[in-house]
């Protein structure tokens, strides 16, 4: 059977937060749980009417909850400018920010709208055009960001003779390098936040393996049935090896909100092959590590998005 797992969450009340991929899989437990704790939880999401019932599960488990709907495509950077200046013209400072969302081995290699990759716009370039355009909310606020990748982002490379993939595709590499870039990208924020005194601290967090959609069927982009490796999955959840989305939402809430929790680490289940099991500090994957690569990706990514990176 599953084990059940939880963690201390700190007051937030007066905090605000935003999560992205909020409207299914551990990202609602996640924004469920800051709700719990009295934050106002940001939801922006791709599909509205999913976004709604999410918020609605969240508000009947946590009644009072402070929730606010907004709309944003990951993948698509004017997308995320609208809802960017939308947020900066409201003026509220953001206090934690948890980049959740995540698109995971489409078969066949698709382009977002502006013609990237579709993992690379989403799982990367969207969220750190987000967390660029949204700087001074962050700064304002001494934000907490917290990175969500993977354990895939210990394994391969960053594609960088050909990050967009148009030359060759393989799904899971693919998926493998849009996590190591949203992972050194991160660990560049904490760098550039220590020196430049901004305020923020950047940290990452893994979710371990657990039953979500990231797997499942999702005909939209290509995948018409669950793969062998989501039912893998969901037996090794039963098993209690792997996690539960309401287990895997737990590093990423600890990483964003423990006082405990440093900015340039990395948080994830402590169980057997960090699959499974209650959050914990870990060791960052090597893959993380070299700042040269780091300052590479802060470059490539200011140069893709447009978006004006602090130099």
């Amino acid at each position: 059977m599953p084990r059940h797992h939880d963690i201390t969450v700190p007051d937030l009340t007066g905090r605000r937060a935003l999560v992205t991929g909020a409207s299914d899989g551990m990202g609602v437990h996640i924004a469920a749980r800051l709700a719990r704790a009295g934050a106002t939880v940001v939801l922006p999401v791709r599909n509205a009417t999913k976004g709604r019932a999410a918020a609605d599960r969240i508000a009947a488990a946590v009644p009072g909850a402070r929730l606010d709907v907004r709309t944003l495509d990951l993948s698509s950077l004017g997308s995320v400018q609208a809802l960017a200046d939308d947020l900066l013209r409201e003026g509220e400072p953001l206090h934690v920010l948890i980049g959740n969302a995540g698109l995971m081995t489409p078969p066949a290699r698709k382009a977002s709208a502006d013609g990237f990759e579709l993992q690379l716009a989403t799982n990367h370039l969207g969220h750190a055009a987000l967390v660029g355009r949204l700087l001074p909310l962050l700064r304002e606020g001494r934000a907490h960001v917290t990175s969500q990748v993977s354990i895939a982002a210990n394994r391969n490379a960053v594609h960088w003779d050909d990050l967009s993939w148009e030359r060759s595709y393989d799904p899971f590499q693919a998926y493998s390098s849009s996590k190591i870039a949203f992972g050194l990208f991160a660990m560049e924020l904490q760098r550039r936040s220590e020196a430049g005194g901004w305020g923020l601290r950047s940290n990452l967090s893994h979710p371990g393996v657990s039953p979500t959609n990231l797997l499942a069927s999702q005909p939209e982009i290509g995948r018409t049935g669950d793969s062998t490796e989501v039912k893998v999955i969901r037996v090794l959840a039963r098993l209690g090896i792997a996690g539960t989305p309401q287990s895997a939402a737990l590093p990423a809430v600890l990483a964003a909100t423990s006082p405990d929790a440093r900015g340039g680490r990395l948080y994830g289940p402590r169980g057997l092959g960090h699959i499974g099991g209650p959050p914990a500090e870990q060791a960052v994957y090597s893959r993380l590590t070299s700042e040269a690569d780091a300052r590479r990706i802060w470059d490539v990514t200011r140069e893709l998005t447009g978006v004006d990176l602090p130099a």
